[in-house]
């Protein structure tokens, strides 16, 4: 992985991962388990935390998982009471459990609506929240998975747009008030990643898919490691006195506003 991995960086530490039996968050428990750290991921289908935990221990990760909704939050409170004693206090909380479907707000129902915003924002406090008294205090850190839409408003992204500040707010307020117990909170914002659902439904096609990348500044999609080499910075001693931040990774894509997503 390029950038500022190495073996040993996260060795006897404890990262857990919502929504990481897939996708970016998936790549990123890689990253920190290449980097020597234990891995606790949380999703909602044991198929697919099964499928995970077979790509991370074959990478020589020690990792758990565990079934549980975001927005459950006794299930979330059981889940990490399970990896805590499994692995010890947490070190890392990334929460990467996210919702999202293209819909007009006319041709979207009150529960579609609902559905996002309770995945996105509900399950992001329930996770902080649990994890709170389960945290390694000082130095512990929070890294939430946002979206360019907390502030670009998309067309037939309402929900999103919506539940994202939603994010970034609760982000903001959460460093403001956790800071003096030694707890760091941040926020990532990818851009267009590659090889990632929401890419392939954003421009599955070769057309679509070169216009987007001559739509972005830096002339290109984003990785997965794009992402993780981010949390691997912000989760370090580097980065220890940065909280309440918005780190966009997108590539220059939220400077040409909503026009990008008009486009």
């Amino acid at each position: 992985m390029p950038g500022i991995f190495r073996d040993g960086l996260y060795a006897g530490r404890h990262v857990f991962l919502t929504g990481g039996s897939s996708g970016i968050t998936l790549r990123l428990a890689e990253a920190f388990g290449k980097a020597g750290a234990k891995i606790s991921i949380l999703a909602r289908k044991q198929e697919k935390i099964d499928a995970a935990l077979t790509l991370l221990r074959g990478q020589g990760t020690t990792a758990e998982g565990y079934s549980a909704d975001v927005r459950d939050y006794a299930a979330i409170d059981g889940a990490m009471t399970k990896a805590v004693t499994a692995f010890g206090p947490l070190d890392v909380l990334i929460c990467g459990a996210a919702g999202n479907f293209p819909a007009p707000a006319m041709a979207m129902s009150s529960n579609g609506f609902k559905a996002v915003l309770d995945i996105d924002v509900l399950g992001t406090f329930n996770c902080c929240r649990a994890a709170f008294e389960k945290f390694r205090t000082p130095g512990a850190c929070v890294i939430n998975i946002s979206a360019p839409q907390a502030s670009v408003p998309y067309p037939m992204q309402s929900h999103v747009c919506a539940a994202k500040a939603g994010v970034d707010m609760l982000t903001r307020t959460l460093a403001m008030e956790w800071g003096g117990a030694g707890v760091r909170v941040n926020s990532i914002s990818p851009g267009p990643i590659d090889e990632t659902e929401g890419m392939s439904r954003l421009a599955g096609d070769p057309e679509s898919r070169k216009k987007v990348e001559t739509s972005i500044p830096m002339q290109r999609l984003g990785t997965k490691d794009d992402i993780a080499n981010v949390a691997l910075f912000l989760a370090s001693e580097a980065a220890s006195y940065i909280t309440g931040s918005i780190y966009a990774c997108d590539g220059g894509m939220q400077l040409m506003g909503g026009a990008f997503m008009t486009m």
